[in-house]
């Protein structure tokens, strides 16, 4: 068989992608679609004058919308299978926990907004550690070859 008929792990049947990871893609995408209509929301408020200030709207419009495209590139390439991926996922999440701790603290209808974006991120993270994730995605672990077992 020639290299260019050998089947990828990405594309590969044999083994199932792991629910975990298509969990772990699914929790990235909600945040980045969450992401994205906010920022629309905020942008589209800026440009109707609506918002107090036009210059704070498009410019914190503008930006969740930017900030929207790391969860769902990560989303995309997690579902794909690629390795890469599991860098820009854990780095959303990470940011998402103090943005939740933020909310909680916010004496406002924040605080049940702050404790679901909390367990997004919290479970989000314990499933992109997971060594079944980890293996599908085809990480090896620190000082680990290709073909040494540890």
């Amino acid at each position: 068989m020639s290299p260019e008929q050998t089947p990828t792990p990405d594309t590969s049947d044999a083994e199932a992608r792991p629910g975990r990871l298509t969990a772990a893609a699914a929790l990235a995408a909600l945040e980045g679609v969450a992401l994205l209509v906010g920022g629309g929301a905020m942008l589209l408020l800026g440009l109707n004058g609506d918002s107090d200030d036009l210059t704070t709207g498009v410019t914190g419009g503008l930006t969740l919308v930017a900030l929207a495209l790391l969860p769902l590139i990560a989303a995309r390439g997690l579902l794909l299978r690629r390795s890469w991926s599991r860098g820009p996922a854990v780095i959303t999440q990470i940011m998402a926990l103090p943005v939740a701790y933020n909310l909680l603290r916010a004496d406002s209808v924040a605080i049940p907004a702050g404790i679901v974006l909390a367990l997004v991120a919290v479970v989000a993270l314990v499933l992109l550690i997971n060594p079944a994730t980890t293996r599908a995605l085809g990480i090896q672990g620190p000082g680990r070859a290709e073909g040494t077992k540890g």
